[in-house]
């Protein structure tokens, strides 16, 4: 199993690292909240997250994005900006009850083994830049990621640091510690 997770508080720099990942040539898979977020906007929902089913649409796309690609077969290195266990902390953070589909996403990803159980905990950069679909707050995107960093330990998944440094050397620490788990690469 060769596919890694990258996870940290809104505006840390996550979907940056897996443009840069991706321009070295690794196999990547976006973020499905803010996909489901701007679609959604796009349809004139303002605040697609308050809608009860929000939880469940982001985990149904985010198992058929892992689902697709050619790499996903063919053993390749693959990493993910957030995964279900990063819905489950949503889901928490939202106050939502927990749901049977995600439930049932986070049973089968445990049971399938689906991601690697080191994950990359990229950590923030001091602030965050409000967007149409990022509209926290520093003082509630930290408490976020302390309650995704709870989540995952709880799950027994292994946190590995992220400081935040330039892109390149967040990239540069990835690839050398994914070269260390997985000397074949």
């Amino acid at each position: 199993m060769r596919r890694f997770i990258l996870t940290g508080t809104p505006g840390s720099g996550k979907t940056t690292l897996l443009e840069e990942l991706a321009r070295r040539g690794h196999d990547v898979v976006r973020e499905a909240a803010t996909d489901v977020i701007a679609r959604r906007q796009a349809a004139g929902e303002a605040a697609p997250w308050e809608r009860a089913g929000f939880v469940d649409e982001v985990a149904d796309v985010q198992r058929a994005r892992a689902a697709a690609g050619p790499s996903a077969a063919a053993g390749a290195v693959r990493f993910h900006d957030r995964s279900p266990v990063c819905t489950e902390a949503l889901r928490i953070f939202l106050g939502r009850p927990a749901s049977p589909a995600l439930t049932a996403e986070l049973d089968r990803i445990g049971a399938e083994a689906t991601y690697r159980r080191e994950v990359f905990f990229v950590r923030g950069l001091g602030f965050v830049e409000r967007t149409a679909a990022r509209r926290i707050s520093l003082a509630d995107a930290l408490a976020f990621e302390r309650l995704h960093e709870e989540v995952y330990r709880a799950r027994g998944y292994r946190l590995i640091e992220v400081p935040a440094a330039a892109v390149s050397a967040r990239a540069d620490l990835v690839e050398v510690a994914v070269r260390e788990m997985l000397p074949e690469v």
